[in-house]
């Protein structure tokens, strides 16, 4: 199949603004439970919806106040918490745009991103961030007026500045605000050349929100709770998190990855959404700390880990037979009732998006419980387009279409988009939004196959695609998603362009490390330069190179690796703030591992 829609059961209204439910919400449900807080002793305090209303418009007023006009950009770089929703919602009822910046970004990430938007007020969330403000030079950024800090007080202090103002003031400038009015720039990653801001209009954002809750009406209802730990500058959080607040789900946010089993268990979501890295850290941490137990233990959770692969792929083929049924059953009380423990106990459904999730894990996860409904989509297309749904699910696909978007097949494979949810544009660069359409659809860049129900799969980056001397084309998705599933590997990035074969730059997991060691009876304390030149832990990670190396042709598979002692991170470079490889990045930093694979 070529093509493939599903037309929409709403429209859009012209006055859509997304702050509008903020007062929606007070006006006919004032007692609602809108959001969780930490109150910084392992509780949390509600925020009703008729407290979160009375907040953004204090927020809003104290933005007026500060000679904020309507269609004005108001940047916030901070991590995941409440006071982003808070603050963000006050934008949009000001009448401004919200321009999203990482909180990991350097000094000229985010001179770029203020300069280019000519933002005109600034929050930022810690001394950090304001440090790293302080290194852009005086005077290149004059359209800023004032940068504000959250954790000196910023939305007091915004609230005092806006006292003297009467709310009327916020709803007339609500009003000038129509579904064609710019609500936020998100600026692309980055992972080649320099960031492009993506503007996203309170149309596209509204036609995303309603059709996520259509898509997921099961759990995106009112009354659930989920768990916010993804970067709200990121566009698949910021989409889910206003989803979930129309839909009166309630929301309580973390910024700590390092600690989000214990979060689960303490706060227990009905549903989060996460990255595939996120899924592959719970499964290969619950596989680790198996076999970390002993062999019989190792050997437990091995059995149980195919037979909820094999109980997924029986649900798409008629159903589990008496022997498999049997099996899950008891695998279910001795593992996976255990795994459900570890996401917070009463977990119904997750969502992954960012990049492939590999139907492997895929099929383990729906296997142990907790089903993983993946989807596709880009900052351009304001996070999803399509999305598997509780109705119809193709575990490793990404879906059908949501209502009222398209998807089609390019002559050259490209997949290509149509719907509410595109945008319109980059910011003040004609030249590369005119790059990005051909007759109306959106080139998302990716390599694409819609099968005859309409499941789209995502089969490969159209420029990541490696051509080897021989002239074979290898699109390194599948083995680098095959591999990182394994316990020991963090991260890979497969290499070979123009070369006589395929090889690979390899990163040892750390967390997976001082297992292995007691394991394998090597002391807690030695150094990663040993470790990698170790015979049996070379063996191991060969062996799952061997096992990935049969999902693809003889001449697509890799032929030689070399494991760093170091792995990649947002912090050091090689990752985007969503776990992105930035091939650039790693192909200039690590050149000379990548020619001694082929020296």
């Amino acid at each position: 199949m070529r093509e493939f829609e599903v037309p929409a059961s709403y429209t859009i209204p012209a006055g859509a603004n997304n702050s509008d439910n903020v007062f929606r919400h007070a006006e006919q449900s004032p007692d609602a439970v809108l959001f969780n807080v930490s109150n910084g002793n392992g509780g949390f305090t509600d925020v009703t919806a008729a407290e979160f209303a009375k907040a953004v418009t204090g927020v809003a007023k104290g933005i007026i106040a500060s000679g904020i006009g309507f269609g004005d950009r108001v940047a916030i770089m901070a991590a995941t918490r409440y006071e982003w929703a808070l603050i963000d919602f006050a934008i949009w009822a000001a009448g401004g745009c919200t321009v999203a910046i990482y909180d990991s970004s350097a000094a000229e990430q985010a001179k770029w991103i203020l300069q280019d938007s000519a933002t005109k007020l600034l929050i930022v969330e810690n001394d950090k961030h304001r440090a790293t403000i302080a290194e852009i030079e005086p005077g290149t950024l004059p359209e800023l007026a004032e940068t504000l800090q959250i954790d000196q007080g910023a939305v007091d202090q915004l609230i005092e500045r806006g006292a003297h103002l009467d709310d009327s003031v916020v709803h007339e400038r609500r009003k000038q605000v129509g579904a064609e009015s710019p609500a936020t720039l998100i600026y692309t990653s980055g992972t080649t050349g320099r960031p492009k801001g993506v503007v996203l209009t309170h149309a596209n954002l509204y036609g995303q929100s309603k059709s996520d809750r259509l898509a997921l009406r099961k759990y995106i209802v009112e009354g659930k709770k989920t768990l916010m730990f993804l970067p709200m500058a990121h566009v698949f959080a910021r989409a889910v998190n206003l989803a979930a607040f129309d839909a009166k789900v309630i929301v309580t946010y973390t910024s700590d990855w390092s600690t989000l089993v214990d979060q689960f268990g303490s706060y227990r979501p009905h549903f989060i959404l996460a990255v595939p890295r996120v899924f592959e850290k719970v499964f290969n941490g619950a596989k680790q700390k198996a076999h970390d137990g002993g062999t019989s233990k190792g050997k437990i959770f091995d059995a149980a880990a195919e037979t909820a692969i094999a109980y997924s792929e029986a649900l798409d083929n008629g159903g589990a037979g008496l022997v498999l049924k049997l099996k899950h059953a008891l695998f279910d009380k001795l593992v996976y009732s255990k795994l459900r423990v570890a996401l917070g106990g009463q977990c119904e459904a997750a969502v992954s998006g960012g990049g492939p999730l590999g139907a492997r894990l895929g099929h383990f996860f729906r296997g142990v419980g907790v089903t993983i409904y993946e989807g596709y989509g880009l900052t351009e297309t304001t996070a999803a387009v399509t999305v598997n749904t509780p109705e119809s699910i193709r575990v490793g696909s990404v879906g059908k279409p949501t209502e009222g978007h398209a998807v089609k097949i390019a002559d050259d494979g490209e997949l290509l988009l149509r719907g509410f949810s595109v945008f319109g544009g980059y910011w003040h660069n004609e030249e590369a939004t005119a790059d990005a359409f051909a007759d109306g659809w959106f080139k998302t860049g990716d390599l694409g196959a819609i099968d005859g129900d309409g499941y789209v799969t995502i089969t490969g980056r159209k420029k990541e695609i490696i051509v080897t001397a021989g002239g074979k084309n290898v699109s390194p998705a599948v083995l680098e998603d095959s591999l990182r599933a394994h316990p020991l590997i963090s991260q890979v990035m497969v290499v070979g362009d123009g070369q006589p074969f395929i090889g690979a730059l390899i990163t040892l997991d750390p967390e997976a490390l001082p297992g292995w060691k007691e394991r394998n009876g090597l002391a807690a304390d030695t150094p990663i330069e040993q470790l990698i030149a170790n015979a049996t832990l070379v063996a191991e990670v060969e062996a799952a190179v061997a096992e990935t190396n049969k999902k693809v042709s003889k001449a697509e598979g890799i032929k030689k690796i070399r494991i760093l002692t170091v792995d990649w991170t947002q912090e050091t470079g090689e990752l985007t703030p969503k776990m992105s490889l930035k091939r650039n990045v790693v192909m200039k930093q690590y050149a000379a591992d990548v020619d001694a694979i082929y020296s």
